[in-house]
């Protein structure tokens, strides 16, 4: 099957009933969550757009971006299918613009792992193993079946999921998938955001080495250990081999897997190497 081109449909909501503040314009280092997630999916799409009601359109908030316009009802499942009908060429990377720990890893994974020949690529949920609708890849081909399915009643787009199908991944980082719903999660993500990230400086050999198609880098992260690197890093570049089969070295020592990263070090993941 042929593989549609990918555009980006951000879901921005509006005001929350638990917070009584409209969660699209929810800041974190001075830039609002429907700007970090527009900007986040830009990374990774051609074409990136803000899911809207009418009464939306002239809100200073999403105005500024390019907009498609709910044609099919309310709710996320109203985005989602004008979005198909939209552009009914292209798959689309639907994303609430509400998770603000959701990363270019994550993203990278997602559209790595994408089957163009089912409904949707989604992660499950890390609470409950269900489908999560709304960090997904929806397909062309969903447009008909979305139709009937809201013909016959139906709302939620999990349901939707649950009921026909889809190409379900596993988090590789469980936060990423964290949304925003009280005023306490929102100065949680404040406090964990405004930390600067560290920068590192990265080997890779072997068989590492040709899966991210590069010997170094130096890259910024919010891993704190190794082993957090090690899961944002796998998540990135699709590294095949387990912790379990590695080493680590910080700044040319062997290090355990817990320890205190610092800005500046140096780290090297080791894998197995044939031969004494």
């Amino acid at each position: 099957m042929s593989r549609s081109p990918v555009f980006g449909l951000i879901l921005a909501g509006g005001i929350s009933r638990r917070m009584n503040r409209d969660k699209a314009a929810l800041e974190y280092r001075g830039q609002t969550q429907l700007d970090r997630a527009f900007e986040l999916a830009s990374r990774h799409v051609t074409q990136v757009f803000v899911s809207v009601r009418a009464d939306q359109t002239l809100d200073a908030t999403r105005a500024q971006r390019p907009m498609i316009v709910d044609s099919a009802g309310e709710g996320p499942i109203a985005g989602i299918r004008s979005a198909l009908a939209a552009h009914p060429k292209a798959a689309w990377l639907v994303l609430a613009c509400d998770l603000p720990y959701l990363s270019d890893a994550a993203l990278e994974y997602l559209l790595r792992r994408r089957d163009a020949a089912a409904f949707a690529t989604a992660y499950t949920s890390a609470h409950d193993g269900l489908p999560e609708p709304l960090c997904a890849i929806w397909e062309p081909s969903a447009a008909e079946a979305l139709a009937d399915y809201q013909a016959g009643g139906g709302h939620c787009p999990r349901k939707f999921l649950i009921r026909h199908g889809a190409r379900l991944l596993e988090p590789q980082d469980t936060r990423a998938l964290e949304n925003v719903n009280t005023p306490e999660e929102y100065r949680q993500a404040i406090a964990t955001l405004e930390k600067a990230p560290m920068q590192l400086k990265i080997q890779y050999y072997a068989l590492m080495r040709e899966q991210a198609g590069r010997s170094e880098e130096t890259l910024e992260t919010s891993a704190s250990t190794p082993a957090g690197l090690y899961q944002e890093l796998a998540a990135r570049y699709g590294f095949t081999l387990s912790r379990d089969q590695l080493k680590v070295a910080v700044n040319s020592e062997f290090s355990d897997w817990s320890r205190k990263l610092n800005v500046g070090d140096a780290v090297v993941f080791i894998p197995p190497v044939a031969g004494g």
